[in-house]
């Protein structure tokens, strides 16, 4: 485990290289007034788990329990089928083909977007998503296209096919030129955060945020800062092996990175959201990067409370399980009250 407590010079020196680039929403009130006419959008539990309480050393940790949302079993349900509902709205997804790339369930959310309002799916996989993954998007009504070594290059594919055949592009990403719909794919994340500020009796100490691209924990961030102001220490949780943040943060620069893939496969993105990473460089307190066995401790963690996930769906917990270790470093006692994320169901 690597961590970086981001100075204020850290931080204006990333914030100068993105003055064109939007902030995150901080408004949850939009993206949850058009998801509740979705027969499916209930809120999902904030679960108090004592015993993960007792192995941090630390009074209480709430997991918001993400692995029901919508039926699709992650988060990301809230994005890109946001997305697709505002379209709808507009008169502008019926008929329409949407395609992106997926390093898993962001393309489910896609798929159920679209066949929710008359649309089409194309997803983009990198050959090292399992082929279980893929069947589950088809049986989503998505057409599966299998493109390159990683979710980059699938990305770049996906990018390539909506310029050639004037399908819409939507990504959970972003990058100059690409800014709108990311932006407000972001906006449905805060539906989650908002739901747990207003299920939690007292507002945490520390918030252990997993991060890919970084969306959901950039819009985490923002909506904790504006519901809780700056008592909250905010850490953002990568895999050593994909510190996209980390290492732009470090490096006072978005930065792409490299390394071997990893087995918290949803988060093992090399490059950051220009978005998240603007957004979290204001927000974030602490950039931390985990190994594969300390992700694989966190996973272990929470199937023993009975909170079966995957490695990237307790990341969270695997950072708050590693930086338990250096309680110092990350100002942990046990008096701190931590929330995590369970952001997606076991694999099946």
């Amino acid at each position: 485990m690597k961590h970086l407590h981001i100075s204020d010079t850290q931080r204006q020196t990333v914030l100068s290289q993105l003055i064109n680039i939007p902030w995150p929403s901080d408004d949850a009130a939009r993206p949850a007034m058009l998801l509740e006419r979705c027969p499916e959008a209930e809120q999902t539990p904030l679960i108090l788990a004592d015993s993960l309480a007792e192995m941090a050393g630390v009074h209480s940790v709430h997991v918001k329990d993400e692995r029901g949302r919508m039926g699709l079993g992650s988060f990301k349900a809230l994005g890109a089928a946001y997305v697709i509902a505002h379209d709808a709205e507009t008169g502008s997804a019926k008929g329409q083909t949407y395609v992106t790339a997926s390093a898993g369930n962001h393309g489910l959310s896609v798929a159920a977007g679209a066949a929710a309002f008359g649309a089409k799916a194309v997803i983009y996989l990198a050959q090292t998503v399992p082929e279980s993954f893929a069947q589950r998007l088809r049986d989503q009504g998505a057409d599966v296209c299998r493109h390159g070594a990683t979710y980059e290059q699938s990305m770049q594919g996906a990018a390539e096919a909506a310029q050639s055949n004037g399908w819409v592009l939507l990504s959970d990403s972003s990058w100059p030129g690409y800014i709108e719909r990311p932006h407000r794919l972001m906006e449905g994340y805060l539906v989650l955060m908002q739901e747990a500020v207003h299920q939690i009796a007292a507002p945490p100490t520390h918030i252990f945020l997993q991060a890919g691209v970084g969306g959901l924990a950039a819009a985490c961030a923002a909506c904790a800062r504006a519901s809780w102001g700056k008592d909250p220490r905010i850490v953002v949780v990568e895999p050593e092996v994909a510190p996209a943040l980390f290492a732009s943060v470090a490096e006072g620069r978005p930065l792409e990175t490299t390394g071997p893939a990893s087995a918290m496969g949803r988060l093992d993105c090399k490059e950051p959201s220009l978005i998240a990473l603007k957004g979290l460089a204001r927000d974030a307190d602490t950039f931390m990067t985990i190994s594969e066995n300390e992700g694989n401790v966190g996973n272990n963690a929470c199937m023993k409370a009975g909170l079966a996930s995957t490695p990237s769906g307790a990341a969270g917990v695997a950072g708050l399980l590693a930086a338990a270790m250096q309680k110092t470093s990350f100002a942990l006692d046990c008096s701190s009250r931590v929330l995590v994320i369970l952001s997606e169901q076991a694999d099946t």
